[in-house]
């Protein structure tokens, strides 16, 4: 059904690798979560990989981006925070996923009387969360586009540069295609605001950002206004 929307689109079917391929150290990691029978801390995979602490964080925070981990709180045990636990995704899951964020499209295209508005709302508080948990402030605004653009690309969406105008960005992929064609308005809103909540959380002016559905064959366009270069 997917491909059909595609190809009326004129889209043409979903390519069979929608990830980049993971470097051995990530999926090392990968492998060694999908071989344990319940979640684990970070601190357990250090033991088990033999790897340093940061170099593990890492790459548990990159599978988490891409969609391969998930991170949940341990129960409280007694003072503290409680740990960070983590788990491999399966394919099962990752469709569900999308089943679910279509099923929310759904229901917000339905019930609210501002879809658009609210949908970016929700992907600004989004954006703003996700830049958050991944590096906080660039040191400025051309290093905030170049983080937004990487966590495009960790969230799926291939995005590419265009090398003589670096505003705009053609984005190849689209993780919720199927609810895009369906609802674009609160889709691509959601999209939109999780660029202009992570370019603010960054340290710079979202204002004139831009996201054009299905600009292109097999392609939107975000378009990220030149910013001051100074600091």
């Amino acid at each position: 059904m997917e491909n059909n929307q595609r190809s009326r689109a004129g889209l043409g079917p979903r390519p069979a690798t929608p990830r980049r391929p993971l470097s051995l150290s990530r999926s090392a990691i990968l492998e060694h979560l999908r071989a344990q029978p319940e979640p684990v801390t970070q601190a357990a995979l250090v033991t088990i990989t033999g790897l340093h602490g940061n170099t593990v964080r890492e790459h548990l925070d990159a599978l988490v981006r891409s969609g391969l981990a998930r991170r949940v709180r341990a129960e409280p045990n007694g003072r503290g925070r409680p740990a960070w636990l983590y788990d491999a995704i399966s394919e099962e899951s990752t469709s569900e996923y999308a089943g679910l964020a279509a099923a929310l499209a759904a229901s917000i295209a339905r019930t609210s009387r501002h879809p658009g508005e609210d949908a970016a709302a929700a992907g600004e508080a989004w954006g703003h969360e996700l830049a958050r948990d991944r590096a906080g402030a660039a040191p400025d605004p051309a290093a905030a586009r170049g983080a937004v653009l990487d966590l495009l690309e960790d969230l799926g969406f291939d995005p590419h540069q265009d090398a003589e105008d670096p505003s705009r960005v053609r984005l190849a992929r689209c993780p919720l295609l199927a609810a895009a064609h369906r609802h674009p308005e609160v889709v691509c809103g959601v999209h939109l605001g999780l660029v202009r909540g992570a370019l603010e959380e960054y340290g710079a002016d979202p204002a004139g950002s831009d996201l054009v559905p299905f600009a292109a064959p097999g392609a939107c366009l975000l378009v990220v206004p030149p910013l001051d270069e100074a600091p």
